[in-house]
């Protein structure tokens, strides 16, 4: 996909504040410190336009990127970090499932997974609601190239069958570190949403 004018819209908390626009969001879901804003970044070949942290827990926001008045990426919060205060995980839950169910430009939702580990119940529960969202679910597992070649589809096969994937789903490896997996996302995302 060439891209040509990519920028952070608007950070929002709520729907009166989302995008007033016409053209598809695919958003990104997934635990804290999976690697969203890496994935957001490299998909877009920009180096720091989702801001990155080494420090879980920093996206309270649903940040919204319009690349080239054309297609939405939509940074939700991530979730399940421990050391975040009830109150404000609570907050950062309706504030994803307000979105979730409420956008209607909404085209995909893509859950991120860190390749090295197993997907949590937490996962699970989000993975259920994207797939009675959208009635399919569409996997990234982020930071491939941390894992030794010869395990990665062992590590692969332990997602696909702890999220129960379906032939219908969509799963692919990514790394933010050597683009593995970026020309294959975006075919699906430019199916997914009618793009040329």
């Amino acid at each position: 996909m060439n891209i040509h004018n990519v920028s952070l819209t608007i950070s929002a908390v709520s729907p009166k504040q989302y995008p007033d626009t016409a053209f598809p969001d695919i958003a990104f879901a997934g635990r804290s410190n999976v690697g969203k804003s890496s994935f957001i970044n490299k998909m877009l070949n920009r180096n720091s336009l989702a801001r990155t942290s080494s420090k879980p827990g920093k996206t309270a926001t649903i940040n919204f990127y319009n690349i080239d008045d054309t297609l939405n990426f939509v940074d939700l919060p991530g979730y399940g970090y421990a050391k975040v205060s009830k109150d404000e995980k609570k907050k950062w839950g309706n504030m994803i499932e307000t979105y979730l169910d409420t956008r209607e430009t909404l085209a995909c939702t893509v859950l991120l997974v860190d390749a090295r580990h197993k997907p949590t119940n937490v996962d699970i529960v989000m993975l259920n609601y994207i797939r009675e969202r959208h009635g399919f679910a569409f996997v990234v597992a982020t930071k491939c190239d941390k894992i030794p070649k010869t395990k990665l589809s062992d590590h692969l096969d332990e997602i696909y069958y702890t999220l129960e994937l379906e032939d219908d789903d969509i799963m692919m490896p990514f790394s933010a570190e050597t683009g593995m997996g970026r020309e294959d996302i975006w075919e699906a995302f430019k199916e997914l949403c009618e793009i040329e």
